[in-house]
């Protein structure tokens, strides 16, 4: 069911899983549609049409369109037939049919139109596409209109050219007209029901053969075509049009469906009558649609066009069946399917090459591998969902019969050969197709078919699919002449007919009731249905063997294919349930040694030390032989279709998933297989995730890289539920396993349960069901426990070859056989006796409990004559009962046992065969045949290889005693195992055998000797006796030169190891204590600049350590040490916004945002007005730029030498790696910690004890100091000798105004003028300053040395920009300092009246003031001139403080503070109190015209509240705060010394004093911030002059003078828009949203988070000079870096320069997982956390540092 994004807003879905999706093809909103979904989930609009009673359309209404559009359809008829032309072979002609559809789309928009009238328009609509009679009068061709003659002709030439009959002669007598006018499908009048199935197998031998390319090529692949003479060819080739709607859909899919025509015909579907009428006509052309679509050169949006109308048809059950009854739907597409997979087969090459008569399809044509088929299997799957279409194909048998038929097609499809010699050329990426292929044609359908099997009556069902199968099967198994071997070094991992007959048998035995041993064939069957399911188990393990390292990676990605979580269900595990089956019916022997033999280690399974393997390399058998031992552990332990129900299974699959890794909500199998049967049934799938895991937030680890929300295993999971099994089933990579080892041994150690190296835990298995008993035999068939025996002893000989995990499944798989023993104590004596009298195998019976403690005494083996077994003399009497593993030439393993002093050969495999033969004779005779031949019985006698010689082996062992020697050697401890019954009797009588037990190797041998101990009194007894003897040394006692060889190499080994642990030790103290100075502590400067104040005075300069070649040593003149930086251009500052309120993103036409309250924006408008009014030069020293595309500077704290960084450099650019950033820009990454950076600043030399000299206070007076101030500034500043400093100083000046963009350093109104280079360099100070105090949260309250461990570099900086500011010299006469510290005369009577007047001092800003004192003083700066700036700058500012209040009050508050202050003025401290110097203000601003104009009402408004002493006192301190925090950063770069913290309430005062502004004996409670006041000259008469600047400008300008007052700053954080909660808010607002520039919708819409402007990402047409729209705006809005939500992903891109990343989304789903472009279409929300993060990294511009994958986007975003 689908809606539209309209209905399902206006519906009620609170509480509903539904997907968002994005339709590509327009579609069919199915709200209204009372077959699809109930009236309650109708949205308003149609709950209210289908509750009124809609009332009837009156007739006169519809008469016109009743005449008119017949004519108009038939018209767009006519243009269509005129407007096609058969394409030629070599051009096709769509560049035609594009024209005329283009010149038809005003007619289909109209028709569009129409549709959207509303029902009554509709059934018009309807009226006049069915009626047959409209049809044959206007198109038939007859009559004198010419035209229409031509017409008609066109048409037929159409059909012919499609290769379509008109049916007009052929199917007369069969047609049978419907009473309602709607039509039939042509076909309908041909006889059906011949076997035709059938005959197509018959066929299958008359194959012809032809080339693909026409002409006999050698060695190519021949393309098959089947003879189909026998294929109803009616439902290929015939089409009859008997309305518009026919022949409208002909064209449409002679046009190849265009778009508008499918939205049309779609639009029409909420009609009835026409919904019924056009499926059948989609049903009469679904052969020619599919023709098409194989020649089609754009199948991939024809596919999907397609599908979206057909999912509209056959969803709907009721259509479905109608049309499946009427229309024979099911064998048209089982036809077609056969039609379309025809095309491609070739002759199958799996066993018999030559002679093979088998075909499959080819993986390698387009067909497959571009999924063109795609479709049709969609389309099947959807109609098999309905019961009753599915019930038909169940009960139809020449249906079943073609669909085998089909199915086989795929059997044995991509074949696999190992190459043996060289690697192969070209690796084919076919696979991926085959596995498509099968998972979506044979598969799906296989699982929509066993849906309706659940219940017993549909037995009959199940039983004719298993006939089918296994008939196809037999023809499959003697079409490729299979007999018993398969063919060596072939694979193919795709046998669709072993999966259905497998899973049908799941089905029946699981659901149905129905008795196994009915459904199975004979024993010659199932030995043959074995092998190539068991040939794939065994190539599974040769490929991670790394055997078939030759066929190139592919062959790998077909292994993890096949076991990959969409795939296991429908491929490795109905093998594994068929070897199961298999293994359950035939002889446990015959199987096991079938087993060994596959996976070719039978050789390896010999007591001898050395052996011959003929059939593999020595390296690969150890895997090959943990592969054989795994699969066995795997078939015995498995019991997903043998018992387990539905919600065991997907617990089971959970916890499998789960134990491997943490995964995503997304990412647990939920059932992977949608129709798997595996669909949580009782419990719901989320309550069993809950059960099972814990769900851990989205969290942010300390690199930045986001986590998603993960579910984990809980920790009962772990200790009760890990099951290494399925873990290795499931896992597509080995190290999976391996993930989920280690995470249990974390698990054991952290809860305490198990200390040491745990093995996979043993799981006591759910019980079998009964249908399945057979399998266990296989665990008591002496063959299997020959090989546990042979493998123990070999384990505890230490032979090559053998690894902990073959022990591992060697215990696992004798406790399987433990759990399930029958063994009964009262015959257990008898038994034995009878059983040593029997000599035809090693041990006595077929039972595990009781061979465990049978003693075998002698082996005869047969080994290479350089054996160590051969120099060893047999002893006297080898008469023993043991038997002899002896050694055949051929591949196989040979028991030899000694009888009488004879020997005579035993052999698993002959034994295997022989059994084999026997029972292919015995069938065969039974059907009367003639025996088949012998061929593979080919090997010859033992003995034919004289290299190999017999030796007798003293063994005198019991896999008991085995086992308990095994204890003493993983224990490295003699007599280590005690049985725990001696203790404790109660043990025996009430085992507590856990189901579930941690522990290593050596726990499980203890549990197994207590199980076997448990079962039988004999065991027990024969334990004890073992333990009694006092058990000699393992190995030999005496020890050879070999053995002292290998135990001197293990003294050396150990010795090496407490090396290496040491230097480890070592290499992590050194890397703690780098750790601590590099990253704890701040710089070197700061640090000394601390120790100084200590009672050692001696002079030390800085040391730098340089991080290339390691030196530590000071900078100096000629070899200078740089900081690493990172310089970027930031416009962070300017989006402070003036207002509390978060700017939110705009979603509606109504929200928009508008830059003006911006802190840049105001800044600007600021500038341009004072340079309207004032000199140029003196406006350029009265503000400071920077707020927009300042330059910010940071550093990761590391130096090197400058000359070390330039031969770094250089190595970089001849690197060839290809890096994320550009070497030629000058960007590079720290040495040491790989931070990134893009240039180097230059540390100044200097001694510390200067600095700390600078800080000493002396009692100079303030005259005194403003007059050496004045004197240091008049030093003009030469520029130092060309030292290599100064030229580094110079270069990174460069580097620094490089940065930016030149419309950021340009403010001047005229280009290039020096002022403007002034301007930027005090400005770079500002700005770093500003960010700094952002970074600490807007205020010092925290105080601290510096922000969150950053590094700071302002102190170089500064050095830097003094160095060039000191360059520029300030005429004396317009020097800001004279005016600030004395009275001047009035100039302004002499100005000329032409020249502009230099800024008035009050309309200056303060702050800019004070950089530009300090940085144009030598530096280093002395302390106590800084204090003499900083006070005398202070009153300045408090003056513009009291102007600006002055301004804020009314007239008559006016009026009173001049008064009440007029008081107080002749009082002793009258210049420090407020209340005088306000009153001082007011006065004299009132002499000019400053408060006559605009005391408008507005300002009356605001100004109404009452000012209190208190209040104003509070506003004059909030006015000088944000000076106060910049000058005592300032102070703290520049002469070091902590920031003290503080209350927000007391900031102003602890500043104050910080800053040596207060006099040591104020009192807290009556302080105010006029006391910090210390004027150089007599207050008054400064004020005055400060004013008369005002008055004289008010006197011009009345109208500006207060605008251009200095406000009081009150300027939020910077911060990004606020998004709304739910993504879909954003989505349906912007995916629909035209773009400004060339208003259209964009395809990949983005939006700025930082301003929210809406872009093109990657337009091409909003492109200007060759910079996409994203790429421009992130320079215009961010000066190079911009922050872009994509609106179609959900993902957000960073852009930095000419680099970006993708960094992630901050909107997540129900379960804290992303959905990057909107795939899985959940409902998405805002993660505060993630979002904060990205704000974070914003504001402290690290997105560089933090986010890795970063690649150039050539200014194409």
């Amino acid at each position: 069911m689908s809606l539209c994004a309209e209905c399902f807003h206006q519906g009620e879905h609170a509480g509903h899983d539904y997907n968002m999706f994005r339709s590509q093809a327009g579609g069919a909103c199915d709200c209204g549609d009372g077959n699809v979904m109930r009236e309650a989930g109708f949205c308003k609009r149609h709950r209210m049409k289908s509750s009124s009673n809609v009332p009837c359309v009156p007739k006169d209404l519809l008469m016109m369109s009743e005449l008119v559009l017949p004519q108009f359809i038939f018209s767009l008829i006519q243009y269509l037939r005129e407007g096609y032309n058969e394409p030629a072979l070599d051009l096709p002609s769509e560049k035609d049919l594009h024209r005329i559809l283009q010149m038809l789309e005003p007619h289909v928009s109209f028709l569009e139109d129409l549709t959207k009238m509303g029902g009554a328009m509709r059934s018009v609509l309807t009226q006049v596409l069915t009626n047959q009679q409209f049809y044959k009068d206007l198109s038939s061709g007859v009559g004198e209109n010419a035209c229409a003659k031509k017409s008609h002709e066109k048409y037929l030439i159409a059909l012919k050219g499609s290769g379509l009959a008109f049916p007009e002669d052929k199917l007369a007598c069969g047609m049978q007209e419907q009473a309602s006018g709607t039509s039939t499908l042509a076909i309908q009048g041909l006889c059906r029901k011949t076997s035709w199935g059938g005959e197509i197998l018959l066929l299958k031998k008359n194959y012809s053969c032809e080339d693909q390319d026409g002409s006999q090529g050698v060695g190519k692949r021949k393309r098959v075509k089947l003879s189909s003479s026998t294929k109803d060819q009616s439902i290929m080739d015939v089409l009859k049009h008997k309305c518009f709607l026919e022949e409208l859909l002909f064209w449409t899919i002679k046009y190849e469906f265009p778009q508008k025509m499918v939205t049309f015909l779609l639009n029409m579907l909420p009609d009835q009558d026409y919904k019924i009428a056009f499926t059948k006509t989609f049903v009469q052309h679904y052969a020619f649609i599919m023709k098409t679509l194989k020649k089609s050169h754009e199948s991939d949006t024809m596919s999907n066009r397609i599908v979206h109308i057909s999912v509209q048809l056959f969803s709907n059950e009721e259509l479905a069946r109608q049309v499946t009854e009427e229309c024979q739907l099911l064998d048209i597409m089982v036809t077609v399917l056969l039609y379309m997979m025809e095309s491609c087969l070739i002759k199958s090459e799996l066993q018999d090459e030559e002679n093979s008569l088998h075909v499959v399809v080819n993986c390698g044509e387009a067909l497959l591998k571009n999924n063109t088929y795609w479709p049709l299997v969609s389309d099947f799957i959807n109609i098999l969902s309905h019961q009753s279409v599915a019930k038909k194909f169940l009960e139809d048998h020449s249906l079943l019969v073609t669909w085998m038929n089909f199915v086989s097609f795929f059997q044995g499809m991509n074949l696999n050969k190992r190459e043996l010699n060289e690697h192969v050329e070209f690796e084919s990426q076919t696979y991926y197709a085959a596995f498509a292929a099968e998972l979506e044609a044979c598969a799906q359908p296989m699982w929509g078919l066993l849906s309706h099997c659940k219940v017993r009556e549909t037995q009959e069902y199940t039983r004719n699919v298993v006939r089918y199968c296994l008939e196809a099967l037999q023809d499959w198994f003697d079409a490729i002449n299979f007999v018993d071997e398969p063919a060596p070094n072939q694979v193919t991992f795709h046998l669709p007919l072993h999966r259905y007959y497998a899973m049908f048998l799941s089905k029946a035995v699981k659901c149905q009731e129905l008795d196994l041993d009915s459904i199975l064939p004979d024993q010659e069957m199932l030995m043959k249905l074995m092998i190539h399911p068991l040939q794939i188990q065994a190539s599974l393990s040769e490929i991670h063997s790394n055997m078939w390292v030759r066929n190139g990676l592919q062959i790998k990605g077909q292994a993890m294919t096949y076991v990959q979580s969409h795939f296991c269900n429908s491929m490795i595990d109905p093998d594994i349930y068929l070897l199961q089956v298999c293994a359950s019916r035939l002889d446990p022997d015959y199987f096991i040694s079938s087993v060994f033999e596959r996976f070719k280690v039978v050789d390896l399974l010999t007591m001898a030390s050395q052996h011959q393997n003929t059939v593999l390399d020595s390296e690969h058998e150890r895997s090959m032989l943990e592969g054989a031992l795994t699969f066995l552990v795997i078939l015995l332990s498995l019991r997903l279709h043998l018992g387990m129900t539905d919600d065991e299974i997907l617990r089971a699959e959970m916890v499998a998933q789960l134990c491997m890794n943490d995964r995503t909500h997304n990412h647990i199998p939920e059932n992977p297989n949608p129709k798997s049967g595996i669909v949580p049934g009782s419990l719901s799938f989320e309550s069993m995730l809950s059960a099972v895991a814990d769900f851990k937030a989205p969290v942010f680890e300390p690199g930045g890289s986001m986590q998603q929300g993960m579910y984990t295993p809980k920790a009962d999971i772990w200790d009760k539920e890990f099951d290494p099994v399925m873990v290795i089933l499931r896992t597509v990579y080995r190290r999976d396993v391996q993930s989920a080892m280690d995470r249990y041994t974390a698990f054991l150690k952290q809860s305490g349960k198990f200390p040491g190296n745990p093995w996979p835990p043993y799981k006591k298995r759910t019980l079998l069901h009964p249908s399945y008993k057979g399998l266990m035999k296989l665990l008591h068939c002496k063959t299997l426990h020959i090989v546990l025996f042979t493998l123990l002893y070999k384990i505890l000989m230490d032979h090559q070859n053998l690894s902990e995990h073959v022990l591992c499944m060697v215990l696992y798989l004798i406790e399987l056989g433990l759990e399930d023993s029958q063994e009964q104590e009262s015959d257990e004596e008898d038994s034995v006796g009878e059983h040593e009298r029997c000599h035809d195998s090693w041990f006595p019976s077929s039972n595990l409990v009781s061979n465990m403690r049978h003693f075998i005494n002698y082996v005869r083996v047969r080994v290479p004559e350089t054996a160590p077994e051969v120099k060893r003399e047999p002893p006297a009497s080898t008469s023993s009962d043991g038997l002899a593993s002896s050694q055949s030439p051929r591949r196989s393993k040979s028991l030899q046992r000694e009888n009488s002093g004879t020997a005579q050969v035993f052999s698993l495999v002959a034994e295997r065969r022989k059994k084999f033969q026997e029972i292919i004779n015995r069938n065969s005779s039974e059907a009367s045949q003639v025996v088949r031949p012998k061929t593979s019985m080919k090997w010859s006698a033992p003995g034919a290889t004289p290299q190999l010689t017999t030796a007798i082996l003293e063994i005198k062992e019991s896999i008991l005693s085995l086992l308990i020697k095994l204890h003493h050697k993983l224990s490295g401890k003699q007599n280590s195992y005690y049985p725990p019954w001696f203790d404790d009797m109660e043990v025996l009588i009430q085992p507590e055998i856990p189901k579930y037990s941690h522990g290593d190797g050596m726990t499980a041998v203890e549990r197994i000797l207590l199980k076997a101990a448990v079962q039988s009194r004999l065991n027990k007894r024969i334990i004890e006796e073992i333990c009694r003897k006092v058990t000699p040394p393992v190995p030999p006692k005496k020890i050879s030169p070999a053995e002292k060889k290998t135990l001197d190499k293990e003294e050396r080994r150990q010795k090496a190891r407490e090396r290496q642990q040491k230097l480890l030790a070592e290499f992590a103290s050194r890397q703690k204590s780098f750790m601590e100075t590099a990253m704890d502590v701040e710089l070197p400067d700061a640090d000394i600049a601390m120790e100084i104040a200590t009672s050692e005075q001696h002079v030390s300069e800085a040391v730098y350590d340089c991080v290339i070649c390691g030196q530590s040593g000071p900078s100096t003149e000629d070899r200078p040490t740089g900081l690493v930086v990172l310089l970027q251009a930031s416009s962070v500052l300017g989006q402070c916004r003036n207002s509390t309120e978060p700017k939110k993103l705009p979603t509606s036409e109504e929200e928009q945002i508008y830059p003006s309250d911006t802190c840049a924006a105001v800044h600007d408008v600021r500038l341009t007005t004072l340079q309207r009014y004032f000199k140029d030069s003196s406006c350029l020293q009265a503000v400071s730029i920077g707020w927009e595309g300042g330059v910010y500077v940071q550093t990761c704290g590391h130096t090197l030498h400058i000359d070390c960084h330039k031969s770094y450099m250089e190595s970089l650019r001849n690197d060839q790696v290809l890096q994320g950033f550009s070497v030629d820009k000058g960007e590079f990454t720290c040495p040491l910690c790989r931070q990134f950076a893009n240039s180097v600043l230059p540390c100044y030399p200097g001694n510390n004890v200067e600095r700390s000299l600078l800080q000493c206070h002396s009692n100079k007076s303030m005259q005194d100091l403003i007059k050496e101030v004045e004197e240091l500034q008049e030093q003009l500043g030469t520029f130092p000798s060309e030292t290599n400093l100064s030229k580094e100083m110079e270069s990174v000046m460069k580097d620094i105004k490089s940065t930016t963009q030149k419309k950021y350093t340009d403010y001047s109104k005229t280009p290039g003028s020096p002022d403007n280079d002034f301007l930027f360099m005090y400005s770079v100070a500002r700005t770093n300053l500003e960010l700094e105090l952002v970074h600490r949260g807007g205020n010092l309250c925290l105080g601290g040395a510096n922000t969150a461990g950053k590094r700071s570099c302002l102190n170089q900086l500064f050095h830097v920009l003094a160095m060039h500011m000191r360059l520029y010299s300030i005429d004396s006469a317009y020097n800001p300092w004279r005016k600030l510290t004395q009275l001047m005369q009035d100039r302004n009577s002499q100005m000329s009246s032409e020249e502009l007047p230099e800024v008035p001092v009050l309309y200056r800003d303060v702050s800019s003031l004070l950089l530009i004192q300090i940085l144009t003083m030598p530096q280093p700066l002395c302390k106590e001139h800084f204090t003499c700036i900083v006070k005398v700058l202070f009153t300045l500012l408090y003056t513009q403080a009291l102007v600006a209040f002055s301004v804020k009050c009314s007239a008559e508050d006016r009026v009173a503070w001049k008064n009440s202050g007029a008081l107080k003025k002749n009082t002793s401290n009258g210049e420090k109190s407020w209340e005088v110097l306000l009153s001082h203000v007011i006065s004299e601003l009132s002499k000019g015209k400053m408060f006559e104009e605009g005391e408008t009402e507005e300002l009356a408004m605001v100004s109404s509240s009452v000012w209190t002493p208190d209040s104003i006192e509070g506003y004059l301190q909030q006015f000088c705060l944000p000076f106060l925090r910049i000058t005592c950063l300032l102070q703290h770069h520049l002469f070091g010394g902590e920031l003290p913290s503080c209350q927000e309430d007391e900031e102003f005062t602890v500043l104050a004093n910080c800053l040596g502004l207060l006099s040591s004996f104020q009192s807290p409670h009556q302080f105010t911030s006029a006391s910090c006041l210390d004027w150089p000259v007599p207050a008054f008469n400064m004020i005055s002059q400060w004013c008369l600047e005002l008055a004289s400008f008010a006197d011009r300008h009345a109208e500006q003078v207060k605008v251009l007052l200095v406000q009081e700053p009150k300027w939020d954080l910077p911060c990004l828009l606020q998004l709304p909660e739910n993504y879909n808010t954003i989505f349906q607002y912007y995916h629909r949203k035209t773009c400004t520039v060339c208003t259209k919708v964009p395809k990949d819409p983005a939006v700025c988070l930082v301003c929210g402007t809406f872009v093109c990402l990657k337009g091409l047409c909003c492109k200007q000079q060759s910079y996409c729209e994203c790429v421009l705006h992130s320079q215009n809005c961010g000066a190079g870096t911009g922050i872009f939500l994509l609106i179609n992903a959900s993902v957000i891109i960073i852009i930095r320069g000419h680099r970006f990343c993708l960094w992630g989304s901050v909107y997540l789903d129900a379960h804290g997982e992303e959905d990057r472009d909107l795939r899985r279409g959940k409902p998405l929300y805002i993660c505060k956390e993630r979002y904060k993060v990205l704000e974070q990294q914003w504001v402290s511009h690290t997105f560089d540092h933090i986010n890795k994958r970063w690649g150039p986007h050539y200014n194409g975003l």
